[in-house]
């Protein structure tokens, strides 16, 4: 077992989950699983939200702050942030309109939605959540039954979860005016937004100005400054490899927790689970195909004549195929540069300034996947989303992803703080943690292949660009070095 990879452990953990939730369900024993084996799962959620905010913060400050001197902000850069933050929404919006035309959360098992509605609500009224759409599903009589058996609630005590959900709901509809979110973004007090999950867009924004701020200041007072954010932001980066050396056996304890509790003592449940979550796959991995091949093709295309869509990923391949088998951009970036100089004909001067940038702050594919995953799993639990609700998860999304991290499973992460940004229930992350690997190598392809896009867009638009589509790329890499 010490000579597998970690992915590969992670893999096997989340299948002996999958495997004891089932002979959990069948013999009765769920009660045990949740007693015994979820608190684990708890422990590993917990660690992760710990790790998330500071990890964000940190990140992005490095993020902003590396980019150079002020100058730097100035046509190439702003050209290429534009462009970063362009093709990031436009994953996003795509993402988020499959998932609503698809709505894989809802091609499951009617009565199984239902039971999640009714633990949401509970789950919501615990950590003092509004719910999101104002429907208290604990108030209506022919529920309250059902309600009982789920949460083993003595009826005083779902009554009175009903009432602090309803005066929750009522108290949050107070008048606002038509800036209110605009508003929201912006703390008055940065260490009550450091204590609060949902404040998290405040905390983007302090760290974005925080980086602005730093770049135009004198180096000798800024650097100091940033070498110590870079060497905090090393340590959680370390923490978070701590953390998922366990991973293994903590993603064990997750499944077979979340799974007992969505399922009970029904094995059916366990089944409609996972039709979904094949569903919930598919919906993502369509989206990312067409992000490689449909979307930055033509985003290319539209700049850069002399680029072929042919000649784009014969002159790619080398990085793409790279970025799927690490699963990590940062480790794919040498290999990008050298496709991107030698294959495409990018000028050094630009590929050295757009593509670390592009490592730190242009997460497409990863976006994407937050955007359908936090939709898909309140789909799930009965939960619809107003458009408001789904623009917050796009802001957030958009710039969580300039803190994630360059590393696997980084967005896994982040996500935690996209469903906190909606009050959702981010153990939820153990649900579509099964599928979680294979669809994390298609999202760096798609990190990749959108830094060589935007990156070969600088270089045309700077007269930088001389490629030659007839040279042989693919036999001067050598992948294994």
């Amino acid at each position: 077992m010490k000579k597998l990879a970690l992915h590969w452990k992670i893999i096997i953990g989340m299948v002996l989950g999958i495997i004891w939730a089932l002979i959990s369900s069948s013999m009765g024993w769920s009660s045990f699983t949740i007693n015994w084996i979820d608190p684990f799962g708890t422990i590993f959620i917990n660690l992760l939200k710990l790790i998330a905010v500071p990890l964000v913060l940190f990140s992005i400050i490095g993020g902003v702050a590396n980019i150079g001197d002020p100058s730097s902000l100035g046509r190439m850069g702003g050209k290429t942030l534009g462009t970063y933050l362009l093709t990031t929404i436009m994953a996003i919006s795509l993402g988020l309109l499959l998932v609503n035309v698809f709505q894989p959360g809802k091609l499951i098992d009617g009565q199984s939605r239902i039971d999640n509605r009714i633990s949401y609500e509970i789950w919501a009224d615990s950590q003092g959540y509004q719910i999101k759409d104002g429907i208290n599903y604990l108030q209506k009589p022919e529920f309250f039954e059902r309600a009982q058996q789920i949460s083993k609630l003595s009826n005083s005590e779902l009554k009175e979860a009903a009432v602090a959900a309803k005066l929750e709901t009522v108290k949050k509809r107070k008048e606002t005016t038509p800036l209110q979110p605009l508003v929201d973004i912006v703390p008055s007090n940065f260490f009550h937004s450091l204590s609060n999950n949902g404040l998290m867009l405040q905390i983007i924004f302090f760290a974005v100005f925080f980086g602005i701020c730093l770049l135009f200041i004198p180096s000798d007072k800024s650097k100091p400054v940033l070498n110590l954010v870079d060497g905090i932001n090393e340590v959680f980066l370390k923490m978070v490899d701590i953390v998922m050396q366990a991973a293994p056996f903590f993603v064990f304890a997750l499944l077979a927790g979340v799974v007992s509790k969505m399922a009970g003592d029904d094995i059916g449940k366990v089944v409609e689970i996972f039709k979904g979550l094949s569903w919930y796959s598919l919906t993502v991995l369509l989206g990312l195909l067409l992000m490689i091949f449909v979307i930055y093709p033509l985003i290319l295309k539209a700049f850069v004549k002399k680029i072929s869509y042919k000649g784009f990923f014969k002159a790619m391949s080398p990085a793409q195929t790279l970025a799927f088998s690490t699963s990590s951009s940062a480790a794919t970036l040498p290999v990008t540069m050298e496709c991107v100089e030698q294959n495409l004909g990018v000028n050094k001067k630009i590929s050295s300034f757009v593509l670390p940038i592009g490592a730190t702050v242009n997460m497409d594919g990863t976006s994407m996947y937050q955007a359908i995953a936090v939709i898909f799993l309140a789909q799930l639990h009965m939960i619809d989303l107003t458009l408001g609700q789904q623009i917050t998860v796009v802001l957030t999304a958009t710039l969580a992803s300039i803190g994630s991290a360059a590393v696997p499973s980084a967005g896994l992460v982040m996500l935690i703080i996209v469903l906190d940004s909606v009050g959702l229930n981010p153990a939820w992350i153990a649900i579509i943690f099964p599928v979680d690997r294979i669809l994390d190598m298609f999202r760096t392809v798609v990190n990749v292949t959108g830094d060589a896009t935007v990156c070969s867009i600088i270089a045309d638009g700077e007269g930088m660009l001389d490629y030659n589509e007839t040279e042989n790329p693919t036999e001067t890499f050598d992948l294994d070095s």
